[in-house]
């Protein structure tokens, strides 16, 4: 998707700075939808940002200041995909890009697992370049994503999104090192669900999965070639439950 618009610390970005955001592979990001000019989960994304630039800069964030940033960036949009990434040059600076709005996939994914755990897995980092690899593999074997297993052969996560598996009872989130999603974490507390390891050689004692991120949810129709019911009931109720979510004002 082409960008809408792109800003630095809410303004028309120098050459500088687009060099620096291009060249720079440390720093962090946030990815969001906006829907009339509201955001599922703003205040998880904000206090990402702030925990990330602490860990990664030893700096504090304004967050009240990207949230005007973030404000400034979508004027005009009432509906679009935007990401927010944190660099330091001589102070942090904050990249605003805004693009088209996204929605998650219509069909159940295929996942093809692949043995990769993303360094320093609990943030949302700019380092992406092994889950897109490893996703574009899986596509080009034919299937719809990749899905990252630590060298122990316990699930982590799929490339962009948490997974959760169903057992007919209750929902489980793979407790092996992962990002904690806003989508996730807004949905947990809505649905019976437990943290625990999930073992790849498991899965087969799963009835069904879905994958959550920030755009939506998805089914699950295989891992591998292990598959998966697509419950209707199921996926109704976790689209209850993210419906439930409150959209928060910019």
């Amino acid at each position: 998707m082409e960008p809408i618009r792109v800003e630095v610390d809410g303004r028309e970005p120098t050459v500088a700075e687009l060099s620096h955001a291009l060249l720079s592979s440390y720093g962090h990001f946030t990815a969001m939808q906006v829907r009339g000019g509201r955001v599922r989960g703003l205040e998880l994304h904000l206090s990402r940002l702030a925990d990330a630039s602490r860990e990664l800069f030893g700096a504090s964030l304004d967050v009240g200041r990207v949230r005007g940033l973030l404000g400034h960036a979508v004027r005009g949009v009432p509906d679009a995909s935007v990401r927010v990434n944190v660099y330091r040059r001589e102070e942090l600076m904050t990249v605003v890009c805004v693009r088209p709005p996204a929605l998650p996939p219509a069909a159940a994914l295929r996942l093809r697992s692949v043995p990769y755990v993303r360094p320093a897995a609990h943030l949302k980092h700019v380092g992406g370049f092994g889950q897109r690899y490893f996703g574009e593999r899986a596509r080009a074997e034919g299937f719809d994503d990749a899905l990252l297993v630590d060298a122990g052969g316990a699930v982590c996560e799929a490339a962009s999104a948490n997974i959760a598996f169903f057992d007919g009872a209750a929902l489980t989130w793979p407790s092996s090192p992962h990002l904690p999603g806003t989508a996730m974490q807004l949905l947990k507390p809505l649905l019976r669900s437990v943290d625990a390891r999930v073992g790849l050689a498991e899965l087969g004692s799963f009835r069904s999965a879905f994958v959550a991120n920030s755009i939506g949810v998805a089914a699950v129709a295989a891992v591998d070639d292990v598959r998966f019911d697509v419950d209707a009931e199921l996926m109704r109720a976790v689209a209850d439950a993210e419906a439930s979510i409150p959209w928060d004002v910019i």
